[in-house]
């Protein structure tokens, strides 16, 4: 379902970013991503979706896969592997998988490209792009760590969605804005949809803990 028919080599079009989703708990993730993408409106967003994918956005979400799909500029069927972003010829920023179950870290870390997700991804590496894997799962196995060290090597870059703390996350939305924030930083994408870390200013610190304000006193 393509939304924008220009021409593909139009020298002010978008970079293009590919978005798959596969099976794995938490398409919270990949709405996140797309909600923020489309707000931002920096780049044109492809989407692919496996078939375990349609199921667990029903489960976890309450949307339809068709909702999810529309938050992108681009939907592919996960079956056409005639599709352009099936090509190396299709120039594109790369791809982040979110979430990636574990199934879809075996096959792209063994080249198995059965499905177009798959394929897409399989291109990033081939042709030397970025390729960001979201991978849910807990706890790993000695079989799910391998295959993540076979995809790094090949290339990717393993990103779990790890909740980070520092900005004091308040919601659900804070830690979902934080994963969605790591992942567009892969990707050089501008953004302000997380606070970043500035330090610590010495006052702020030495009220925090008495402890670290003798520390500042001996070693300013």
């Amino acid at each position: 379902m393509r939304k924008d028919d220009g021409p593909a080599a139009s020298p002010t079009r978008r970079p293009r970013l590919i978005v798959g989703i596969t099976g794995a708990s938490a398409p919270q993730l990949a709405v996140h991503l797309l909600t923020t993408l489309r707000a931002l409106e920096t780049v044109e967003t492809h989407l692919v979706m496996s078939r375990a994918a349609h199921r667990t956005i029903e489960l976890e979400t309450g949307m339809r896969p068709a909702d999810v799909a529309g938050l992108c500029d681009v939907s592919h069927p996960r079956g056409d592997i005639a599709a352009e972003i099936a090509s190396g010829s299709c120039l594109t920023m790369g791809m982040a998988v979110v979430p990636c179950s574990m199934k879809t870290l075996a096959a792209i870390s063994h080249g198995y490209s059965d499905d177009l997700l798959t394929r897409a991804a399989d291109v990033c590496l081939k042709e030397r792009r970025r390729l960001v894997l979201v991978t849910r799962e807990t706890p790993l196995s000695l079989v799910h760590l391998r295959n993540m060290t076979a995809v790094t090597e090949a290339g990717a870059i393993v990103l779990p969605p790890v909740p980070a703390y520092y900005h004091r996350p308040a919601s659900l939305d804070d830690l979902l804005a934080h994963v969605t924030g790591k992942i567009l930083d892969q990707f050089g994408i501008h953004h302000e949809v997380f606070p970043r870390w500035r330090g610590v200013r010495p006052a702020a610190a030495a009220s925090a803990d008495p402890a670290v304000a003798r520390h500042l006193a001996k070693d300013p």
